[in-house]
């Protein structure tokens, strides 16, 4: 039975789909005063992010050198503040990210599950 390729961990669509999920998150925490990081919910999806990346088939070695690569965090805050500014939160704008994390909310997006408003 021939083995099949894995695609770099930096390329795994659902992988790369919860990290940026949470690096929008954290940017909407950190630039709206009336938003909380769900600290415990965002360990357990890194958790089950780690779980499916090694039944994918990564190792654990490709999974720790991917989550604590500079560049791969550079590249999920780049991703991260692209989309926040495709919903209109502007750096400097606090308004912008409480709305954008409420929305979020609203709709029970990955987004909004790893945040907690406190309005």
């Amino acid at each position: 039975v021939p083995a099949f390729a894995l695609v770099p961990i930096n390329q795994e669509q659902r992988i790369n789909d919860t990290l940026r999920s949470g690096f929008i998150a954290d940017a909407i925490a950190d630039n709206c005063p009336t938003m909380q990081p769900r600290k415990l919910r965002a360990l357990n999806e890194l958790r089950k992010l780690r779980d499916y990346a090694l039944g994918q088939g990564y190792s654990a070695t490709e999974v720790r050198a991917f989550v604590e690569s500079r560049t791969e965090k550079a590249r999920g805050r780049a991703e991260a503040a692209t989309w926040l500014a495709s919903k209109g939160a502007v750096p400097g704008q606090p308004a912008a990210y409480c709305t954008a994390g409420e929305a979020e909310i609203a709709r029970g997006s990955m987004v909004g599950y790893l945040l907690r408003s406190t309005r």
